[in-house]
């Protein structure tokens, strides 16, 4: 009798476990699909008008993470797309421009859409997919400055000039003849505030962010100095970052080939139109 118990209660135990383990397998199963519904992608939503802060969700803004504002913008817009393509819902992850092969790498995003370029030292950390945008650089001074009326990179010689940290964008100022090159900064938003204030003469951006400060601000101008800057395709274009050998890249390249060249430069100009004036 009691080994007949003892054999019952052995049963029953057996069954609890097992019950309990298929309810745990089942919760983490749960917690999995609910992460691949998700698709993170890291922007500094401060890089108009390919990104940027706003209040409210207006012109099509997505919420940005753990925060009571959102971010709109150019790569807003292919995120959409690509978020569509793959069945996920799209996270806005803010993140800093030096923070964004991080934070991939360590899986707190799921991909870089952030008017990065797909440089060759870039793809030695990451894959890219194909571009979604091509531009040229330029360069963005005051209009009252007597680089205003500049025709070549070597009327530029003397100017205090700058760009973006860790940018193609900064490596190019030594291409400028007898440039003073000042240190990088962070973001275009603070290159417009030294451009203001006189602390920098100008500064080398990309084609759509000087059309995005002079349209946000009169006082300044864009010098167009055609194909003097020697540059490879790969340093005006800008492409989705994503970690080494996901498996999404396929699909990813799939939708963005599904945009045609005429709708990209519509996103362009409505997100030039739509940027706050802030930025």
């Amino acid at each position: 009798m009691k080994k007949n118990l003892f054999l019952m209660l052995m049963t029953f135990f057996a069954i609890f476990v097992l019950a309990a383990c298929g309810s745990s397998e089942k919760s983490n199963s749960t917690e999995t699909s609910g992460e691949k519904g998700v698709l993170k992608v890291g922007l500094e939503a401060g890089y108009p008008p390919f990104n940027w802060t706003q209040k409210d969700d207006s012109n099509g803004a997505v919420k940005i993470e753990g925060s009571n504002e959102y971010a709109g913008g150019y790569d807003v817009e292919i995120a959409k797309r690509v978020a569509d393509a793959l069945g996920k819902e799209l996270v806005i992850v803010k993140t800093d421009w030096d923070g964004l092969l991080p934070a991939l790498d360590t899986k707190v995003i799921d991909a870089i859409i952030a008017g990065m370029s797909p440089t060759e030292k870039r793809k030695e950390a990451i894959d890219f997919s194909d571009n979604y945008y091509k531009s040229e650089f330029v360069i963005v001074t005051k209009a009252d400055s007597k680089y205003a009326n500049a025709k070549s990179l070597a009327d530029f010689a003397g100017a205090k000039i700058t760009s973006q940290l860790g940018t193609t964008n900064y490596d190019v100022i030594d291409q400028i003849p007898n440039v003073q090159k000042e240190t990088a900064m962070n973001n275009f938003t603070e290159m417009r505030v030294a451009l203001e204030t006189g602390v920098i003469d100008a500064y080398v951006a990309e084609r759509p962010e000087a059309i995005s400060s002079t349209s946000a601000n009169s006082k300044f101008v864009y010098v167009e100095i055609g194909d003097e800057f020697k540059v490879d395709e790969a340093d005006v274009s800008v492409a989705v970052g994503l970690r080494k050998g996901d498996d999404n890249l396929a699909k990813i390249n799939e939708a963005l080939a599904n945009i045609s060249e005429d709708e990209r430069q519509k996103l362009m100009e409505a997100a030039i139109e739509n940027q706050p004036a802030a930025n």
